[in-house]
């Protein structure tokens, strides 16, 4: 068994999002490349975003820190500290109104 500190790691996470030129930072914490499921947590700094990408899979964020907004087909969803949103199917993207901490949850699908 392990345990990890989420909160613990989105502080640090934020920390190195405020530093980086890219204003962003992520550590997966759990699944990778090879497994089916994967929880990463990313941090942003206010004004940055992950651009338009597709959903691999089954994908959910949960909203650590701050405030995102999450866009996909026209329509926004805001999320804040406590909320999960659901990330629809095909191509979207997350844009970060505050320094913000997310873990990112997805499933891929197998093809």
């Amino acid at each position: 068994m392990q345990k990890i500190s989420i909160e613990a790691l989105a502080r640090q996470q934020v920390a190195a999002a405020l530093e980086a030129g890219s204003g962003r930072a992520a550590d997966t914490v759990f699944g990778g490349h090879e497994k089916v499921l994967r929880q990463t947590v990313m941090a942003f700094k206010a004004g940055t975003q992950l651009s338009e990408h597709q959903n691999p899979g089954e994908a959910t964020v949960f909203v650590l820190r701050g405030c995102v907004r999450l866009q996909s087909a026209g329509e926004s969803w805001q999320g804040k500290a406590g909320d999960l949103l659901i990330v629809p199917d095909g191509l979207h993207s997350l844009h970060a109104e505050e320094d913000s901490a997310i873990l990112m949850t997805v499933a891929k699908l197998k093809t």
